[in-house]
């Protein structure tokens, strides 16, 4: 197994917002746990990409952040869990809801309602929020992820990527200081994931949200994150700066998909190509860095 590497320099006033101690949590009826000794600290603020080979407990790790696990699956869990200050074992799921969102890889799974502006609403009429507050909540959720044209539609009448804007809105709508997405683009052609992507992205830089995404797309992923989590068979193996850890040898052994635009500047700098230090994560990146060395010579 590959040591973890931690890359990242965690500042002094900088405040977890989600950390795991030692955490290892076994599926009721598994023979082996689904992941073992985790260890991890996302900031307040930070967009933190978690990927792995398939199989490799990111979503497990997930259910651990918003309470689904222990609350609703049981299992035997170890270690301690603390999500923006609760500790996860001692508070029910409906108060941790409150604090931390979580989008499903599915949004079918999450929408149910008759009309898309009933959809967002739901969760906030379980808090029993006063009318005016659930109004204006639900129409800035879904101004801010581009649904609001849709209010009145049907969530089955739309197509995967409305759909999965929808269901971040819902979560918006709640106002948490977290939103969990479990590879929410899984469904999506690259097109639709990228605007989804967008969307998540302006809600972090914008809103100040913190974002924990599950994604194995790093091709479309890695440039709107500023820490990346790599897991293999149930461990983190990797955890630090995206640029740093996807141009690491132990990510290109893990398997994970390192984006074209980081695998083409290896190989240019191993001919001996003259240029910048700053490791691209998308093409644009790759193609400024060629302008700069083209305009060099």
């Amino acid at each position: 197994m590959i040591p973890a590497t931690r890359l990242r320099q965690v500042g002094i006033i900088s405040m977890a917002v989600i950390e795991t101690k030692k955490v290892t949590y076994t599926y009721p009826g598994a023979t082996k746990p689904s992941i073992t000794d985790v260890s991890l600290r996302i900031e307040k603020g930070e967009f933190t990409l978690i990927t792995g080979p398939s199989g490799c407990g990111k979503t497990t790790l997930c259910r651990c952040f918003n309470g689904l696990i222990p609350h609703f699956y049981q299992g035997e869990l170890k270690g301690e869990i603390t999500s923006t200050g609760l500790n996860v074992a001692e508070h029910p799921i409906y108060e941790l809801a409150k604090h931390v969102g979580l989008v499903f890889q599915n949004p079918e799974n999450q929408l149910f309602a008759l009309s898309v502006e009933k959809d967002v609403a739901f969760g906030l009429e379980n808090l029993g929020l006063p009318r005016e507050e659930m109004r204006r909540r639900v129409d800035e959720a879904m101004k801010l992820t581009g649904v609001y044209d849709l209010r009145e539609r049907a969530p089955h009448e739309l197509s995967g990527g409305q759909q999965q804007r929808v269901a971040i809105a819902s979560v918006l709508a709640m106002q948490p200081e977290v939103i969990i997405l479990d590879e929410p683009t899984s469904f999506l052609d690259p097109l639709s994931a990228k605007k989804i992507f967008e969307v998540i992205d302006h809600l972090n830089k914008n809103l100040g949200i913190t974002i924990v995404l599950v994604e194995h797309r790093l091709d479309l992923t890695a440039r709107y994150a500023n820490h990346i989590i790599v897991m293999d068979e149930g461990k983190i193996v990797l955890d630090g700066n995206p640029r740093e850890i996807l141009r690491s040898e132990e990510a290109r052994l893990i398997g994970i998909g390192i984006p074209k635009a980081t695998r083409l500047y290896q190989i240019l700098k191993k001919d001996r190509i003259n240029l910048d230090d700053t490791v691209p994560l998308c093409s644009e990146e790759m193609a400024t860095l060629l302008k700069e060395a083209l305009q060099a010579q």
